[in-house]
This record gives C-alpha cells, structure tokens and sequence, in this order.
C-alpha cells in the first residue's frame, strides 16, 4: 500500500495513529508526515488476505446477512443476498465481482493458516464463515486470519462460550488483536490513554452541535459519541469519563456510525482530508482513505446498513460522489460520479438500509437517488416545485428509504413529508436492469405546520423531529402514534436510538396521541436528542422522563482563565454564558448568562478574589470569582470590544485593552469605610492593534508597572503612580522592532542576573529585553510549526528541587506547545500539538502547571491538555547536547559542504584582521572580532539591516557584561553558529516579499507588471528605511553589476565613484520589476515554480517563502 506524505519542506506534521489513547496531532521536528500506523498497516494487509478468500467462497452461495446457529431454514430464508435485493427493481445490477489476484505474496500467505479450530468448529455446526458485516470485519483482525463471524456478542450461548474460549486462550499466548479482542465499553475499564507525549488530551468541553451526537451504550453505562472540533469523543456520561479519537488534522465536517454501533466513519474538509473509519470499541483507527476528495474535503458520509460501504460526498463547488469498499486496501474509490452545481449544495446522504447499491442525496432544494453496481454510479435527480402539488413544499432537510422497500421519505421546512415512488418500466428487459430506475414525487403529506429538521427510520416507525424540538413517531402509512418533547428544548439536530430496548411503558406517553393510532402496542427505546443550541437530552420511553445530559455553549468561544489557587477553570463565549468548572474532578460549578453582548476575555486576579470580565460592546466587570456575583457595577470607559483584561500582582489595579487601539485603567480605592473599584484613565496609546498588556513589579519596589504592546512595534511603560483621574501618565515608550510585527509579551524567569521581558514576533524570532534599558539582549529562533506565535505564558511550576527549571506555554494560529527555558534556539527543546484547527482564541495555565487549557473559538470548544514535563525533557536529550541540534540546522549538517564554506569564511576573517598581505607571524586563535561578524554573516547569505548587525554585536559584547563587567570582543566557530541560526531568516529569503514590495512601492506599465522606475527606486533606496548616501548607493549597485570606475581592484578602500551614474544608467533598464530587481541587480537565483501535485494548507507554509 503506497503511503502518502503531506508536509511542507519547513513544517513536519505527524498524526498518529495508534491504539490506546490516540494521540493528538503531534507537530515536531523529525517525525515524517501522515502516515499509517503498523496496525492500520497490518489491518489494510489482512483486508487483501480476506479479498482472496473471500472470492474462494463466492463459487457458492454467499450471503450479506448474519445468521445464527438454530434458525435453520427459517433464518436462511429471510437473509438478502445482493442477487436477491434486486427482485422487482429495475436497473438495480448485482455486486461487483473482483477478481482475485494470481498470486500471493509471502505476507499475504502467512495470513491464512490452513486451519483455525474455531472456524472448523462454526463450519460443523453448519454457520458460514463468511457471515455479514460482523465477519467481514472481524476477519480482518481475528487471531487466525480467517473468517470468524460474530466480532460483537450474540445472543447464542454457545457462541459466546466459544469466543470466549478463544479469546482468553489468544490472550494467554499473547496473539490476539486489540480489534478482536474488542468488547463493548472496554475503553473505560481501565486508563488505556497512556501519556507518552509532553501535551496529552485530557478532556473536551463543548461540542458541534452542527454535527449529530450518536447512543452507544444505553443502561448503566450511558455512552455517548460526539464530535468536537477535529476529535471524536467518546463520553461515558454516567462515568464522567472521555476518550478521545484523535487522526484529523482539519475540523472534522460529518460522521456516520454503523447498524450495531462498532463502526464509526469520520471525515474533514480541507488540505490533507482524511476519511477514518475507527473501531468504536476499542477506539483504533482501522482504515484511513488519504486523497479521497483533495480538493475540498468531504460534506457529507454514509455508510451501509452490512457496515461494508461507505458513500461520501465533497464539498467542492462541483460534487463528487465516490463508493468505498473500505475494507479494500486501496486508495481508489469502488465508482464515482460529479453532480451539476444546480442540484445545490448535497449536505445529506444515506443508504438504503435493505440494498446497500442504494442511496439518496439532498440539498435544500433538490433530491437525488443513486443506484451503484457494474455499471458504475448513476443518478436520478426528479424535479419538486410548488407547482408540482400546489403547494409550497419549503427546503429540503433529511430523506429517509421506507422500510416497505418501494418509496423514500423527504422533510421538509413546511412541516411535510415529501413521498417518492419508484416507477417502473411497462416492459421491463435485460437493457433496463443496468439503466437507473426512476423515483417520483407522489404525494406531499403535511404532517405539521412546523419545519422538520430531523427523519429517522426506527423499525417500523417514521421517526420526525421539528424545531420546536418535538419527536414524533408515525407508522409506515404516515398516521401518527406518539410524541415526546421537553418545553425548553430547540431546533432538534439528531436522533439516536439505543441498542437495546426498553422496558414496557407504565405510564401514558409524553404527548397524547392524535389521529389513528396503530393497533398494536408501541413499544419504543430510548434514544437520545441533541440540538442545534448545543443541548443533548436522553428521553427514556418508559417512563416519559426526558433527561439533559448536556448543556454547552451555542456560540465562539473567545476566552478562558485558570483561577490561582484552586483547580477552577472559567469559560466565556460570545452568547454570554459564563460557566466555572472544576476541572480536577470535570464537574460543572456555577454560571452566568449576560445577554447584553458576548464574553471577549477573562482574568483571576492574583489572590482569586475577582473575576474579571471584557465584553464585545466594551464593558467590563468585576465579579466575585466564586459566586460570579457582581462586586460592582458595570464599566463602559472602552470605546470598542475588549480584548485584553489584566490584575496587577497586588489586585489593586485592573488595565484593559481594546479594539480602538486604547488602554483603560481601573484602581481599587477605599470609598466610605469599604473597598471598590473605580475608573482611573484610559488612552489612546497606539495606531495598531495591541496584542498584550502586561503588569509586572518594579525592581526597586513593590511597586506595579504595567507595559502594553502593540502591532505598531511600540512597547509602552506607563507611570501609574504619577498617573491621576483621567490623565494615564506614559513613562516609556519604545520602538522594539525594525520590521518584524511583534505579537505577544511575557516576563522572563529570573534565570540570570538580569532581568528580562520576553517578546514574539511574526517572524518565528523570540526576542529578550533588558526590562530597564528595553535594550534587546538576545534574538532566538523560536518554534517554527506553520504559524508564529501567537501568544505565550510561564507554566507555573512547583518544582522546589530545581527552581532553575522553568518552562514556556505558547500557542500558534492552530497548535498549542511547550517549550523549555532558557530560550537558545535548539527546536528539540519545543514541541506542538494541533488543538484547534480552525483558530486558538485563547490560553490559559492552572495554578500547578499541571494542565494547559486553550479556546477554540469558532468551534465552541475549551480542550483541557495535561502536560508531561518529562517527556519534553527527554525528546530535548535525545535532539543531542552543546552544537549537535544546530549543526543540523544547516544544510547539509557538520559533514556538508555549507558547514565547510562557513569554517572558510570564518577562518579568512581571522586572515582578514591580521591583515592579508602581513608578513608577521601570525596568531592561531579559534576566534574572531566582532567587526568581522557582519561579513561573515553576508558571506553566507545572510544579509542584515544596520540594526540587526548593531543588535549582533551589542548581543555578543554584553553576553557578559552583568556578570564580569566586562565587554566580549572576539567570537568562536560554535558561538558564531548559533548567532547565525538565531538571526537569520527562519524559511531563508523570499521572492514573494520581494513581489510584495513592488506591489506596494511600484505601478503597472503598459505591459500589466508591477515596475519602479529607476530614478524612484534610487530615491527610495536613499531617503526610505536605513537610509543611504548617494556614495554608498552607487558603491554598492556598481559592484553588485561587476563594475568598477576608476579602479580594477574589489577593495572597497580603493573605490572611486566618478564614472558611477553614468554606468548605472547604462546597466540599470528605465523600468525595473521584481524579477530584474532580484536576478540582474542582486545577482540572486530566481528558483523555478515548483509544479505542485497536491494542495497543502496556505498556513501551513510562513507567509514570506516560496512553494
């Protein structure tokens, strides 16, 4: 089987596959891309194995339905055969015959053993081997290779004596699957969610409530099966237990669970979507389909009612439909077909539970019906309007096939139920077996006047939810038995039966019923409800009793804090729900609903007194961190959303940040014998957005100082003990950045003498700050996984053995990571999970250090994240010690060439600072000046702004300065490697930002290319940025073009400018682009387009490098 790798050349992407506790998306240096695990390896060679067997059988009479030991004729005669569901069907073609393959290699014939005695021992008692989806599964992984029916527990005793018996002597002899082995509710017998990784997914809250959530286990243990963001959880709600089913690396988009609720089949949209069909049991990936719809992922799946096909639709604006066979190790779907744009958006598909050549689409407006077989895919798409009835028949929700075999079911938004026949030929011939069958719009029955959101078919019952969150049930004559609904209930979004049934009703049903009621007594399961509001309900049927089982948040989720002192996590989203949870025991503690605007960030004061709170409509407030009761009024001094919100150490100053570029602060005083708050002053301190404020304590004092920093590179000190009533008094401000955007701000531990404060930028560079001076001190390569660092804290730690050790939590656009202390560069030292592919919102540590928790806005999730401090530890021990993990951050590492040229260079410059034609002895030394760094440094095609290089040399000067007082003037090999990966472009040099500058800079000629005409450029070059002499200017272009007026000599000492402008005008065209910028005047190589045979996500490349 060929194995697909996804990954850009910078970021390396790994998604595990394993067994007990999937782990999250790792993202760190070595690991290779996507791959499949050994077992999904293994799983996709027995699939091969079975094939051929498979074919073996199909000489005789094969059939799709499992059938047990006792039935006799009775039971075979009732089974559905593919031949057999085509009866009365025209245009319904038998199963695909594969062929089977000639031969068998070594693997493949290891895999059949010529006997297994319990197969032999089902053939005696006269069941086939090959008996239904349960064997078709179970052969993949059971111990012996072969078909062994009955994977999931039966009602025949002897049967379950004799798997047991296997089972146990398989588990003795250590040969068992964990698949085979598999039992339902076995997840949660024990913690099978190991921590091997630095961050491990501990618990989810919240949901898609887009998605439908699906019953696995009713009864003592209530197990349901939901989706949050790109996770699939597993929720033993009675337990307070979850599992967590971890592959996609994008949000998954749609899900589908089998018959029997073993089989549950996920799929996302975007670059690299996966399709994942994973065992509910167990929680092991069984099968992953890459590429199945590279262009834009997947809409919507179903799989089949024999759990051996899977239909999935794409979400492109053109529609493919594709059939798996996914047991099949192959990458290629079994038939496809593209649909028109006009049938609308496909957002819903199922198959015909008693045919599964059989499906049906809809979107809102149209309904289409499939029919799959030798002849490939096919459609049929009849035409429904107002027109067709009279009437208005709204859009379209859910189609259902009829248990009858003959119609299909479609829910409308007028409240009716659309009814499809089939229409059969007058003369049916062999031709029109193989040609699609038709379906027509018959009747249009108007059940209710509310819109249906919801169709089920539940045995012999048509199942309607509304979005007045009403179920109701009806017979197959659409006349109505009984309904079940809760007052405070919403729009229902799914319905999901529970396996087992329930107890006989001893009370009357919830809703009288109306109409004509069957005759016979309904007896329905329970079944569980979950809505569009994010609400999930268990209806017990017996007793008319509906349950809520959750209650999650229905909007973004922008914010999350820890409190300081106790295991107390609060969330805020954007329908104002604020909700407190205990997150040491998973127990929800107490709430608030503000309904005036949305929560946009949340912030414990330092003792845990307060909480406090910035809305989207620029209020703030203050409550009691317990009981979230207000401790004063409302503040409206903000004059756009809140974004940032900060305590000083003291809790007797609370600043906030806004959208309109402004920082507000509020000051606890003593007011008639009793202590509030109240509004000291805000200011419009910057012309960007701010990305962090900051308090921190003077040196000097106890002081509080607060820093506020923004987009606009200006870090900003204000004086609050001279600041008064309206007037916020600034003491510093400070400009930290030459072009890079800084993004987020932390103070540094106290690891050295000095003292420092830590900054981000958008370029993956971590900066210090001598915190008086704001001198910068070190520039560092930080974690480069797609996206930069968007916001960091200090994970607390309670390590009084080594106080030394300190750690850094930090997240990127979509990962959440851990870094070790001190910052040096070494990227063994960090490592990133994917948390929330569509965006973090925000971060959050407890008190401990224990857990980070993140915010995943958009998808209304809050991820709770335990960390593993050793497993960092030793990932960072085995990247090596001292140079080894910079040496391999050049090319070609300390064996290549680019290794080789550097000791070149470096060692010329010794030559060069002796002086090349001296004939003195010469010193040997491992060391050069500091003056000879910026040459080296362009030497190797690193070219640094005045500034950088001035930020070099102070970096190295003073790396001693505190400690000895004195200044360093000279650099060795290894220090100069270190200075060169730190400072140097993290992706190299870019020609996009090259094309960029000319888009802004330039205009379009007549040709339509962005050019600037020489004289601009040479103007700009000398009166924009680092500002250059007309001397300098012309030295620089003449010896870039290889000329030299009045001199032959490269030395710039004996440069003679006369004779430059004219030969500039010479050389230098009139209208220069970004192509004649880069490769005639800089001399650069202008790589060709790489030719791209897959899509991969735009963020997961730095916006300034090429393909």
């Amino acid at each position: 089987m060929a194995h697909k790798g996804h990954c850009s050349s910078q970021i390396h992407c790994q998604i595990p596959l394993g067994s007990s506790g999937m782990s999250p998306s790792v993202v760190t240096s070595p690991p290779s891309p996507l791959l499949l695990s050994g077992l999904s390896l293994a799983a996709a060679g027995a699939a091969v194995a079975w094939e051929q067997r498979s074919e073996a059988n199909r000489s005789g009479d094969w059939c799709d339905a499992p059938w047990k030991e006792g039935e006799g004729e009775d039971a075979r005669s009732s089974e559905v055969t593919p031949e057999e569901t085509t009866r009365g069907r025209t245009g319904v073609s038998s199963e695909p015959m594969e062929t089977s393959q000639d031969g068998q290699t070594a693997q493949e014939v290891a895999m059949l053993p010529k006997q297994d005695p319990l197969a032999a021992a089902k053939e005696k008692e006269g069941e086939p081997e090959d008996a239904g989806a349960d064997a078709l599964l179970g052969v993949l992984w059971s111990p012996s290779g072969i078909g062994i029916s009955g994977t999931l527990p039966s009602t025949g005793c002897k049967e379950q004596e004799t798997q047991q018996r296997s089972r146990e002597v398989d588990q003795r002899d250590g040969s068992a699957s964990l698949v085979w082995a598999a039992t339902p509710g076995m997840l949660f017998q024990d913690d099978k969610q190991t921590r091997l990784h630095p961050l491990s997914l501990s618990w989810v809250f919240g949901y898609n409530s887009s998605l439908g959530v699906h019953c696995l286990m009713d009864g003592e243990d209530r197990v349901l099966l939901y989706i949050s963001s790109h996770t699939v959880v597993i929720h033993d709600t009675l337990g307070n237990r979850q599992y967590h089913l971890q592959g996609h690396t994008n949000v998954i988009s749609c899900l589908c669970v089998s018959e029997d609720r073993r089989w549950v089949a996920t799929a996302d949209r975007g670059p690299d979507a996966l399709i994942i069909v994973w065992d509910s049991y167990s929680g092991i990936p069984v099968r992953t389909i890459f590429d199945s719809h590279p262009e834009d992922g997947v809409s919507a799946i179903a799989i089949s009612q024999d759990a051996k096909y899977l239909v999935t639709i794409s979400a492109g604006t053109v529609q493919r439909v594709c059939v798996w066979k996914w047991t099949l190790p192959t990458e290629k779907a079994m038939c496809s077909t593209e649909l028109r744009p006009e049938f609308g958006h496909q957002d819903y598909v199922i198959f015909n539970p008693q045919n599964s050549y059989e499906f049906v689409s809809n979107s809102k407006t149209q309904v289409i019906f499939y029919l799959w077989g030798d002849a490939g895919l096919q459609y049929s798409a009849p035409l429904l309007s107002n027109e067709t009835f009279n009437t208005v028949v709204g859009h379209f929700s859910q189609s259902i096939f009829h248990f009858n075999n003959s119609q299909a079911l479609t829910g409308t938004s007028a409240g009716k139920l659309v009814v499809w026949d089939m229409v059969s030929p007058s003369t049916p011939s062999k031709e029109l077996r193989v040609k699609l069958h038709g379906m027509k719009a018959t009747k249009l029955v108007p059940v209710q006047k509310d819109s249906l959101t919801v169709l089920v078919v539940f045995e012999s019952c048509i199942v309607t939810g509304d979005v007045k969150g009403q179920v109701k049930f009806y017979n197959g004559q659409l006349q109505f038995l009984t309904c079940y609904s809760h007052s405070k209930v919403g729009p229902i979004r799914s319905i999901s039966f529970s396996k087992t049934p329930s107890e006989p009703p001893d009370a009357s049903p919830a809703c009288s019923t109306s109409g004509t009621a069957s005759s016979q007594p309904f007896i329905a399961r329970n079944f569980i409800l979950s809505t569009s509001d994010a609400t999930v309900l268990h209806v017990a049927t017996d007793r008319a009793n509906v349950e809520k089982v959750m209650e999650e948040v229905k909007q973004a989720v922008n914010a999350v804090a820890c409190h300081p002192r106790q295991a107390l996590v609060a969330v805020g989203s954007h329908c104002g729900l604020l909700k407190v949870w205990d997150y040491q025991q998973t127990k929800y503690l107490v709430s608030r609903i503000f309904t005036e605007a949305g929560i946009q960030c949340l912030s414990y004061d330092p003792q845990g007194y307060f909480l406090a709170a910035g809305f989207t409509d620029g209020s703030v407030y203050i409550l009691d961190a317990i009981s979230l009761h207000s401790s004063c009024n409302e503040f409206k001094f903000s004059h756009g959303p809140v974004t940032h919100i900060s305590f000083s150490h003291d809790s007797e100053y609370l600043a906030t940040a806004d959208e309109k570029y402004s920082v507000t602060v509020y000051k606890r005083v003593l007011r008639n014998g009793s202590r509030c708050w109240e509004h000291l002053a805000g200011l419009h301190s910057h012309y960007k957005p701010i990305r962090s404020i900051l308090f921190g304590v003077q040196l000097d004092s106890n002081e509080p100082r607060l820093l506020s920093l923004g987009e606009d590179r200006q870090l900003i000190e204000y004086d609050l003990n001279s600041s008064s009533k309206d007037h916020l008094v600034v003491l510093h401000k400070d400009r930290i950045e030459q072009v890079a955007v800084p993004l987020c701000l932390a103070w540094y531990p106290q690891l050295s003498t000095e003292s420092f404060i830590l900054t981000a930028n958008n370029c993956y560079k971590m900066k210090l700050y001598n915190t008086t001076t704001k001198m910068c001190r070190k520039t560092l390569l930080g974690p480069t996984y797609g996206s930069p660092l968007e916001k960091i804290q200090i994970l607390p730690t309670t390590n009084t053995t080594d106080p030394q050790k300190c750690y850094l939590a930090y997240m990127t656009k979509d990962k959440v990571g851990l870094q070790i202390l001190p910052v040096d560069g070494n990227p063994h030292k960090s490592a990133a999970f994917i948390c929330h592919p569509d965006g973090v919102s925000d971060l959050a540590t407890s008190y401990d250090g224990r857990y980070i928790f993140t915010a995943g806005g958009n998808d209304c999730t809050v991820m709770k994240w335990e960390v593993n401090l050793n497993a960092l530890d030793a990932a960072a021990s085995l990247g090596g010690e001292d140079l080894i993990p910079f040496y391999d951050l050049l090319d070609g590492g300390r064996e290549g060439e680019f290794f080789r040229e550097l000791e070149d260079y470096f060692y010329y410059a010794q030559l060069r600072s002796h002086g090349i034609d001296t004939l003195e002895t010469r010193q040997v030394s491992t060391h050069i000046p500091l003056e000879e760094i910026p040459s080296v440094m362009r030497a190797m095609g690193f070219y640094p702004s005045e500034e950088k290089i001035e930020d070099m040399i102070n970096e190295v000067k003073f790396s001693e300065y505190v400690d000895t007082g004195e200044q360093v003037t000279k650099i060795n090999l290894g220090d100069f490697i270190k200075l060169y990966i730190n400072h140097r472009p993290a992706f190299g040099l870019s020609m996009k930002r090259i094309q960029r500058a000319f888009q802004v800079l330039g205009y379009d000629n007549e040709n339509g290319d962005k050019v600037i005409e020489r004289g601009d450029l040479l103007l700009l070059l000398q009166c924009r940025g680092e500002h250059m002499t007309e001397d300098e200017l012309a030295q620089c272009l003449t010896t870039l073009l290889g000329k030299h007026p009045g001199g032959e000599g490269s030395d710039p000492d004996t440069y003679d400018p006369s004779g430059a402008a004219a030969l500039t005008e010479e050389e230098i065209p009139a209208e220069i682009t970004a192509e004649i910028f880069t490769a005639d005047i800089l001399g650069l190589p202008i790589a060709e387009p790489e030719k791209r045979t897959e899509k991969r996500d735009k963020s997961l490349l730095y916006k300034d490098t090429e393909a």
